[in-house]
């Protein structure tokens, strides 16, 4: 049987949170799509052509993906987080989230 394929979603500031999500996950038999970085944790600016390239790049995981896990700290969700659920939600896929969401 193929394993569930994830993808975290939530803002890069929450880097220890990715990779604990990423480490549970992993050790729950899934395969864990994430970020290819932490620019807002590590202070990286980008340019607006990086940001909509791995916005794009992010959407791709999602398409592969079973389900995405939100990583809502705090109850924290942004924008881009905001519409990848709402992507997800649109293929159909299953939206789980770290913290409690109403």
């Amino acid at each position: 049987m193929k394993p569930v394929v994830v993808t975290l979603c939530g803002s890069t500031k929450f880097k220890e949170a990715f990779i604990e999500a990423n480490a549970s996950e992993t050790m729950a038999g899934k395969i864990v799509l994430s970020v290819g970085g932490f620019d807002h944790a590590e202070g990286v600016v980008l340019t607006q052509t990086q940001q909509e390239m791995l916005g794009k790049l992010h959407e791709h995981k999602i398409d592969m993906s079973d389900e995405i896990l939100v990583l809502n700290v705090g109850g924290y969700i942004g924008d881009s987080t905001k519409n990848e659920i709402e992507y997800a939600r649109k293929l159909g896929k299953i939206v789980r989230f770290l913290e409690k969401h109403t």
